[in-house]
């Protein structure tokens, strides 16, 4: 299967994306340096070519664009390459795409949905490995204490926070892991 790879200008810095014949294999947000956004993308996806994008990401990367400009966009046109995905983490990042615009849920949340209330590990683990950002908002889960907290390694330099305010989230919607952990600690009400 051939895969390519282009890098592209934002208003928040250059991102990269790769897809192959079947779709978006990953997006990576912003590095510091274009070179460090393009070497995370390469070793990711060390047999992609950068080439010109297809028609499915070109679509992707005026979606990912129009989104880091402050713009409503439904990336629900957008195909995704799942092979190699779980098929968990295929329900999760289902889920999460069906977080609306502006909001945020929990994992435990995600768990309730899914029908699985003892898979929050797991859950937290279809986040991290999430390489599809944005297209899979998994900046709309909220952090929680216990390891849920690691952000995905495509997010680049741009915080789950900036990402959440330029949806128009409220500010408490970014909850920190210190804060996750000081509320684990407060006893709670009977």
């Amino acid at each position: 299967m051939r895969l390519g790879y282009t890098i592209f200008d934002t208003a928040l810095g250059r991102c990269g994306i790769a897809w192959s014949d079947a779709g978006i294999t990953g997006v990576q947000l912003p590095e510091a340096r274009e070179i460090e956004t393009r070497r995370h993308l390469f070793r990711q996806f060390p047999e992609a070519r950068e080439q010109r994008p297809c028609a499915n990401t070109e679509l992707a990367i005026e979606g990912i664009v129009a989104t880091l400009r402050g713009r409503d966009v439904d990336f629900s046109d957008v195909v995704l390459d799942l092979e190699g995905v779980t098929p968990f983490n295929q329900r999760v990042y289902d889920c999460v795409r069906g977080i609306p615009r502006g909001e945020t849920r929990s994992a435990e949340d995600i768990a309730d949905e899914l029908h699985v209330p003892e898979a929050l590990h797991e859950i937290a683990q279809a986040l991290t490995n999430n390489a599809f950002v944005l297209i899979v908002p998994c900046h709309r889960v909220r952090d929680i204490g216990g390891g849920l907290d690691k952000p995905s390694p495509n997010s680049g330099i741009i915080s789950k926070r900036r990402l959440l305010s330029l949806e128009g989230a409220r500010p408490h919607a970014g909850l920190t892991l210190f804060d996750a952990l000081l509320a684990a600690d407060r006893p709670r009400a009977s």
